[in-house]
């Protein structure tokens, strides 16, 4: 198992890097990081090219898997199979760097489901009957199928919500009281009472 930090979007609504946007506590990567770090699993930052630099100069000490620009797909399915071309024997725990109020104990419940249930696809969060695929888990095996579907050009669309189609899902509904945990922060405005 391989815990990823989503940080390679474009951020154009928030008009700057999110990964690199800073709380009271510290950058958002950095506090998603430390998040995964409770579960005890090896932990690593997503970025594309252009932010590879400036991460390593921030994160020194962390790994940073850059998109691969090989695979013929865009935006956050590209981060997560950049990761599986270059770890393809791990299951993967990704989440978006874009949600600092996920609590540690949703990350927990979502490994502890993942290791009750072997052999499953894919665990993902639902929130009102709708899936949350940017805090999930993703098998080697489903991920190595999702990239033989897209080389195939039998991958329709391109999102995280669509790959899930393919996929045997585990799905835990989000009790009322958590989903404020799930919240993206996408835009400027929303960072008000943060």
């Amino acid at each position: 198992m391989l815990g990823v930090v989503l940080c390679g979007g474009a951020s154009l609504r928030m008009g700057r890097d999110k990964g690199l946007l800073s709380s009271a506590d510290g950058a958002w990567a950095q506090l998603m990081l430390e998040k995964l770090e409770t579960l005890w699993i090896p932990v690593a930052l997503s970025v594309n090219k252009s932010q590879f630099e400036q991460y390593a100069t921030v994160f020194p000490h962390i790994e940073l898997i850059v998109d691969n620009d090989a695979l013929p797909v865009k935006g956050p399915l590209a981060a997560v199979l950049s990761v599986h071309v270059k770890y393809p024997r791990e299951d993967l725990l990704v989440i978006a760097c874009d949600m600092p109020l996920m609590d540690p104990g949703v990350l927990k419940e979502l490994y502890d489901n993942y290791l009750m249930f072997p052999g499953k696809d894919s665990f993902v969060f639902t929130n009102d009957g709708e899936p949350e695929p940017l805090c999930a888990i993703y098998s080697a095996k489903a991920l190595s199928s999702i990239k033989d579907l897209l080389e195939a050009g039998k991958l329709a669309r391109h999102s995280m919500k669509s790959m899930l189609g393919h996929l045997e899902i585990v799905r835990m509904p989000i009790p009322e009281n958590r989903k404020p945990f799930f919240r993206n922060f996408n835009a400027h405005a929303d960072l008000n009472g943060l």
